[in-house]
Protein backbone atom coordinates (compact mmCIF):
# COMPACT_ATOMS: atom_id res chain seq x y z
CA UNK A 1 0.00 0.00 0.00
CA UNK A 2 1.48 3.40 -0.97
CA UNK A 3 1.54 6.25 1.49
CA UNK A 4 1.35 10.02 0.96
CA UNK A 5 2.63 11.87 3.23
CA UNK A 6 2.78 15.95 3.94
CA UNK A 7 6.50 16.02 4.18
CA UNK A 8 8.08 19.67 3.06
CA UNK A 9 9.06 18.86 -0.20
CA UNK A 10 11.54 20.22 -3.09
CA UNK A 11 8.62 22.49 -4.42
CA UNK A 12 8.45 24.28 -0.76
CA UNK A 13 12.13 25.09 -1.34
CA UNK A 14 13.38 23.84 2.07
CA UNK A 15 16.55 21.83 2.85
CA UNK A 16 14.17 18.71 3.80
CA UNK A 17 13.18 17.38 0.44
CA UNK A 18 10.55 13.99 -0.17
CA UNK A 19 10.65 11.81 2.56
CA UNK A 20 13.64 10.57 2.60
CA UNK A 21 13.59 11.08 6.14
CA UNK A 22 11.37 8.40 7.06
CA UNK A 23 13.17 4.90 7.76
CA UNK A 24 12.46 1.65 6.80
CA UNK A 25 10.48 2.49 3.72
CA UNK A 26 10.77 3.54 0.06
CA UNK A 27 10.81 7.72 -1.00
CA UNK A 28 7.28 8.06 -2.19
CA UNK A 29 6.15 11.40 -3.41
CA UNK A 30 4.45 14.07 -1.42
CA UNK A 31 0.49 15.13 -1.92
CA UNK A 32 -0.36 17.67 -2.62
CA UNK A 33 -2.06 20.27 -0.41
CA UNK A 34 -2.15 23.23 1.97
CA UNK A 35 -0.94 23.13 4.86
CA UNK A 36 -2.00 25.02 8.57
CA UNK A 37 1.67 24.99 9.52
CA UNK A 38 5.19 23.33 9.59
CA UNK A 39 7.24 21.29 12.48
CA UNK A 40 10.27 19.98 12.92
CA UNK A 41 10.81 16.86 14.81
CA UNK A 42 12.23 17.32 18.23
CA UNK A 43 12.48 14.16 19.79
CA UNK A 44 16.22 12.09 20.23
CA UNK A 45 19.27 13.27 18.88
CA UNK A 46 19.77 10.52 16.19
CA UNK A 47 16.48 8.94 16.87
CA UNK A 48 13.49 8.98 14.92
CA UNK A 49 9.70 9.53 16.05
CA UNK A 50 7.01 6.73 15.44
CA UNK A 51 4.22 7.45 12.61
CA UNK A 52 0.79 5.87 13.41
CA UNK A 53 -2.00 5.69 11.12
CA UNK A 54 -4.67 7.28 13.95
CA UNK A 55 -4.48 9.39 16.80
CA UNK A 56 -6.57 7.69 18.76
CA UNK A 57 -5.80 4.00 19.71
CA UNK A 58 -4.21 4.21 16.14
CA UNK A 59 -1.09 1.67 15.69
CA UNK A 60 1.79 1.75 14.93
CA UNK A 61 3.12 2.03 11.16
CA UNK A 62 6.58 0.77 10.57
CA UNK A 63 7.60 4.31 9.47
CA UNK A 64 9.29 7.13 11.54
CA UNK A 65 10.52 10.83 10.94
CA UNK A 66 13.94 11.48 12.46
CA UNK A 67 14.90 13.97 14.84
CA UNK A 68 15.20 17.32 13.37
CA UNK A 69 13.34 17.04 9.75
CA UNK A 70 10.32 19.62 9.11
CA UNK A 71 7.13 18.63 7.96
CA UNK A 72 3.83 20.04 6.84
CA UNK A 73 0.52 19.90 9.30
CA UNK A 74 -2.73 18.78 7.07
CA UNK A 75 -4.74 18.68 10.44
CA UNK A 76 -4.78 18.68 14.41
CA UNK A 77 -6.86 16.71 16.80
CA UNK A 78 -6.77 16.20 20.89
CA UNK A 79 -7.04 12.09 21.99
CA UNK A 80 -9.14 11.23 25.08
CA UNK A 81 -6.04 12.42 27.73
CA UNK A 82 -6.21 15.58 25.81
CA UNK A 83 -2.51 15.07 23.63
CA UNK A 84 -2.57 17.17 20.38
CA UNK A 85 -1.55 15.22 17.13
CA UNK A 86 -0.79 16.37 14.21
CA UNK A 87 -1.84 14.57 10.69
CA UNK A 88 1.32 14.66 8.51
CA UNK A 89 -0.23 12.04 6.04
CA UNK A 90 -3.33 10.64 3.81
CA UNK A 91 -4.00 8.52 7.17
CA UNK A 92 -0.60 9.19 9.26
CA UNK A 93 -0.10 11.03 12.63
CA UNK A 94 2.59 12.30 15.02
CA UNK A 95 2.51 13.39 18.66
CA UNK A 96 2.66 17.21 18.53
CA UNK A 97 4.89 16.93 21.79
CA UNK A 98 7.55 15.99 20.16
CA UNK A 99 7.81 18.37 17.51
CA UNK A 100 8.49 22.59 17.69
CA UNK A 101 6.75 24.75 15.49
CA UNK A 102 9.09 25.98 12.16
CA UNK A 103 6.88 29.46 11.13
CA UNK A 104 3.75 29.30 13.12
CA UNK A 105 0.58 30.36 11.24
CA UNK A 106 2.66 30.35 7.63
CA UNK A 107 1.61 27.37 5.59
CA UNK A 108 3.83 25.94 2.73
CA UNK A 109 2.34 24.76 -0.52
CA UNK A 110 3.18 20.99 -0.81
CA UNK A 111 3.38 19.52 -4.59
CA UNK A 112 5.43 17.18 -6.59
CA UNK A 113 9.13 17.64 -7.00
CA UNK A 114 9.26 19.62 -10.87
CA UNK A 115 10.81 16.78 -12.91
CA UNK A 116 10.64 19.38 -16.33
CA UNK A 117 14.06 20.64 -17.66
CA UNK A 118 14.88 24.08 -16.50
CA UNK A 119 14.24 26.50 -19.13
CA UNK A 120 17.62 28.66 -19.84
CA UNK A 121 17.79 32.38 -18.91
CA UNK A 122 17.71 33.19 -22.79
CA UNK A 123 14.49 31.20 -23.40
CA UNK A 124 12.77 32.57 -20.45
CA UNK A 125 13.58 36.15 -21.01
CA UNK A 126 12.11 35.35 -24.88
CA UNK A 127 9.04 34.11 -23.10
CA UNK A 128 8.41 36.70 -20.89
CA UNK A 129 8.74 39.54 -23.65
CA UNK A 130 5.85 38.01 -25.32
CA UNK A 131 3.06 38.51 -23.23
CA UNK A 132 0.93 41.24 -24.06
CA UNK A 133 -0.77 43.85 -21.55
CA UNK A 134 -3.51 41.97 -21.30
CA UNK A 135 -2.39 38.78 -19.94
CA UNK A 136 -0.13 40.65 -18.10
CA UNK A 137 -3.05 42.38 -16.30
CA UNK A 138 -4.61 38.77 -15.75
CA UNK A 139 -1.59 37.41 -14.05
CA UNK A 140 -1.47 40.17 -12.09
CA UNK A 141 -4.97 40.15 -11.34
CA UNK A 142 -4.68 36.33 -10.53
CA UNK A 143 -1.71 36.45 -7.92
CA UNK A 144 -3.87 39.48 -5.97
CA UNK A 145 -6.57 36.50 -5.79
CA UNK A 146 -4.15 33.76 -4.92
CA UNK A 147 -2.56 36.01 -2.12
CA UNK A 148 -5.97 37.11 -0.83
CA UNK A 149 -7.13 33.08 -0.82
CA UNK A 150 -3.71 31.81 1.07
CA UNK A 151 -4.47 34.78 3.71
CA UNK A 152 -7.71 33.89 4.46
CA UNK A 153 -6.51 30.39 4.61
CA UNK A 154 -3.10 31.57 7.08
CA UNK A 155 -5.96 32.96 9.25
CA UNK A 156 -8.42 29.74 9.18
CA UNK A 157 -5.15 27.74 9.89
CA UNK A 158 -4.31 30.36 13.03
CA UNK A 159 -7.60 29.83 14.51
CA UNK A 160 -7.70 26.30 14.16
CA UNK A 161 -4.46 25.39 15.87
CA UNK A 162 -4.98 28.23 18.57
CA UNK A 163 -8.42 26.31 19.23
CA UNK A 164 -6.87 23.27 19.64
CA UNK A 165 -4.35 24.07 21.79
CA UNK A 166 -6.67 25.78 24.06
CA UNK A 167 -8.63 22.84 24.81
CA UNK A 168 -5.27 21.41 25.54
CA UNK A 169 -4.53 23.94 28.49
CA UNK A 170 -8.67 23.36 29.57
CA UNK A 171 -8.18 20.07 29.38
CA UNK A 172 -5.01 19.40 31.52
CA UNK A 173 -6.09 21.81 33.70
CA UNK A 174 -9.43 19.96 34.59
CA UNK A 175 -7.39 16.77 34.62
CA UNK A 176 -5.30 17.88 36.87
CA UNK A 177 -8.04 19.38 39.13
CA UNK A 178 -9.95 15.94 39.27
CA UNK A 179 -6.59 14.03 39.72
CA UNK A 180 -5.69 15.92 42.96
CA UNK A 181 -9.24 15.91 44.36
CA UNK A 182 -9.13 12.16 44.22
CA UNK A 183 -5.77 11.85 45.69
CA UNK A 184 -6.91 13.91 48.48
CA UNK A 185 -9.91 11.02 48.91
CA UNK A 186 -7.10 8.53 48.56
CA UNK A 187 -5.06 9.68 51.37
CA UNK A 188 -7.64 10.62 53.48
CA UNK A 189 -9.34 6.91 53.45
CA UNK A 190 -5.96 5.55 54.14
CA UNK A 191 -5.79 7.16 56.86
CA UNK A 192 -8.51 5.76 58.30
CA UNK A 193 -7.20 2.12 57.81
CA UNK A 194 -4.24 2.74 60.03
CA UNK A 195 -4.35 0.17 62.77
CA UNK A 196 -6.61 -2.56 60.84
CA UNK A 197 -4.90 -6.18 60.62
CA UNK A 198 -2.84 -7.62 58.51
CA UNK A 199 -3.82 -11.23 56.91
CA UNK A 200 -2.37 -12.60 53.98
CA UNK A 201 -4.99 -12.46 50.71
CA UNK A 202 -7.42 -9.90 53.30
CA UNK A 203 -8.90 -7.56 50.74
CA UNK A 204 -10.92 -5.13 53.64
CA UNK A 205 -12.86 -3.96 55.24
CA UNK A 206 -11.56 -5.01 58.35
CA UNK A 207 -8.23 -7.13 57.54
CA UNK A 208 -5.60 -6.33 54.65
CA UNK A 209 -2.98 -7.75 53.05
CA UNK A 210 -0.56 -4.67 51.29
CA UNK A 211 -2.09 -4.99 47.40
CA UNK A 212 -5.48 -5.89 48.99
CA UNK A 213 -5.39 -2.04 51.35
CA UNK A 214 -4.05 -0.51 47.69
CA UNK A 215 -6.86 -1.95 45.98
CA UNK A 216 -9.51 -1.34 48.32
CA UNK A 217 -8.60 2.30 49.17
CA UNK A 218 -8.39 2.96 45.35
CA UNK A 219 -11.79 1.56 44.45
CA UNK A 220 -13.71 3.02 47.04
CA UNK A 221 -11.69 6.72 47.66
CA UNK A 222 -11.73 7.16 43.87
CA UNK A 223 -13.63 4.82 41.74
CA UNK A 224 -10.54 2.90 40.22
CA UNK A 225 -10.18 -0.75 39.53
CA UNK A 226 -6.32 -1.96 40.39
CA UNK A 227 -5.77 -5.51 39.65
CA UNK A 228 -5.01 -7.54 42.79
CA UNK A 229 -1.59 -8.21 43.15
CA UNK A 230 1.46 -6.15 43.80
CA UNK A 231 2.98 -8.19 40.25
CA UNK A 232 -0.15 -6.60 38.03
CA UNK A 233 -0.36 -3.07 39.96
CA UNK A 234 3.33 -2.08 39.30
CA UNK A 235 2.01 -2.14 35.92
CA UNK A 236 -0.32 0.09 35.80
CA UNK A 237 0.01 3.88 35.72
CA UNK A 238 3.18 6.16 35.04
CA UNK A 239 6.41 5.55 36.58
CA UNK A 240 7.75 9.11 38.19
CA UNK A 241 11.10 9.61 40.30
CA UNK A 242 11.22 9.06 43.89
CA UNK A 243 12.65 12.61 44.21
CA UNK A 244 8.84 14.33 42.92
CA UNK A 245 6.33 11.90 44.31
CA UNK A 246 3.04 12.97 45.28
CA UNK A 247 0.19 11.92 47.79
CA UNK A 248 -2.03 9.15 45.71
CA UNK A 249 1.54 7.41 44.30
CA UNK A 250 2.10 4.06 44.52
CA UNK A 251 5.62 2.86 46.25
CA UNK A 252 6.91 -0.76 45.67
CA UNK A 253 9.64 -2.54 47.31
CA UNK A 254 11.72 -5.57 45.19
CA UNK A 255 11.93 -5.81 42.00
CA UNK A 256 10.69 -3.41 39.30
CA UNK A 257 8.89 -5.59 37.27
CA UNK A 258 7.95 -8.19 40.36
CA UNK A 259 8.39 -6.87 43.42
CA UNK A 260 6.76 -8.17 46.76
CA UNK A 261 5.12 -4.88 48.70
CA UNK A 262 3.12 -2.00 47.91
CA UNK A 263 2.15 1.45 49.34
CA UNK A 264 0.15 4.30 49.57
CA UNK A 265 2.28 7.38 49.59
CA UNK A 266 0.43 10.45 51.50
CA UNK A 267 2.68 13.01 51.43
CA UNK A 268 5.07 14.28 53.76
CA UNK A 269 8.18 11.95 53.15
CA UNK A 270 4.99 9.34 54.73
CA UNK A 271 3.12 6.36 53.27
CA UNK A 272 0.37 3.93 54.96
CA UNK A 273 0.52 0.02 54.38
CA UNK A 274 -0.64 -2.97 55.50
CA UNK A 275 3.00 -3.71 56.86
CA UNK A 276 3.19 -7.51 58.41
CA UNK A 277 1.22 -9.40 61.01
CA UNK A 278 2.74 -8.09 63.87
CA UNK A 279 2.43 -3.94 62.88
CA UNK A 280 -1.17 -4.87 60.60
CA UNK A 281 -1.85 -1.22 58.97
CA UNK A 282 0.46 1.40 60.04
CA UNK A 283 2.01 5.04 58.91
CA UNK A 284 5.61 4.96 58.11
CA UNK A 285 8.40 7.31 56.64
CA UNK A 286 10.29 6.77 53.67
CA UNK A 287 14.25 6.20 54.44
CA UNK A 288 17.31 5.16 53.53
CA UNK A 289 17.58 1.86 54.93
CA UNK A 290 13.80 0.81 53.67
CA UNK A 291 13.83 2.83 50.02
CA UNK A 292 11.29 1.95 47.70
CA UNK A 293 12.65 0.63 44.33
CA UNK A 294 9.85 2.69 41.94
CA UNK A 295 6.88 4.16 41.96
CA UNK A 296 3.82 4.89 39.86
CA UNK A 297 1.03 7.70 39.38
CA UNK A 298 -1.98 6.06 38.77
CA UNK A 299 -3.99 9.26 38.39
Amino acid sequence: MKHKFFKVGAAAALTVTGVSAITSMKTVRAANFTAIKQVKISYLPGKSLNIWTNYENGRFMGYRAKDGTVWNVADTALDKKGNLWYKVGTREWIEARYTVDVTPGNKTQVSQAPTAKKTTTKKATKTVTTVNKKNAAVATKTETQKKAEKAAKVKKAKQIVNTAVKKTQNTTKTSSTQASSKAASIVALAKQQLGKNYVWGAEGPDSFDCSGLVQYVYQKAAGVNLPRTTYDQVKVGQTVSLDSLQPGDLVFWGSTTAPYHVAIYIGNNQYVNAATPEQGTILQTVSSYYQPTIAKRVL
